[in-house]
């Protein structure tokens, strides 16, 4: 993920109780080659919490190429600050609303980093 440092978002594919998988669009930056994200909705966003309870998760790399990834909680509060400088400098001057909203409390607190980036996974025909 580390090469995509220009890309604005990227599609994230969580897979529910029953199955089934779910796409979202979030944001993305990059810090010293990690990619980071956030729900923009903390913890009440569904995908954020199957995430935290370690549900199979891939990020589309291309339209139809999706790979494995492991998110993993950011609890150290100066990366948190540091992700939240990034969100600023990346998206501030088109959506500073959107913006602030990312770097509020709630969704500072839900701080992922990419991690464990798999192979190409097998997708349905």
């Amino acid at each position: 993920m580390g090469s995509d440092v220009d890309r604005t978002e990227i599609v994230l594919w969580v897979r529910d109780g029953a199955g089934r998988w779910s796409g979202r669009t979030v944001w993305v930056v990059v810090l010293d080659g990690e990619a980071y994200v956030r729900s923009a909705f903390g913890r009440r966003s569904a995908w954020y919490r199957r995430v935290l309870r370690r549900a199979e998760t891939q990020v589309e790399a291309s339209a139809g190429v999706r790979l494995g990834v492991v998110l993993r909680p950011v609890t150290d509060p100066a990366l948190v600050e540091r992700v939240s400088g990034a969100y600023r400098a990346k998206y501030g001057l088109h959506w500073p609303g959107p913006v602030e909203s990312m770097n509020g409390a709630e969704a500072a607190a839900t701080t992922l980093c990419l991690t464990e980036v798999g192979k190409v996974a097998q997708l349905p025909a």
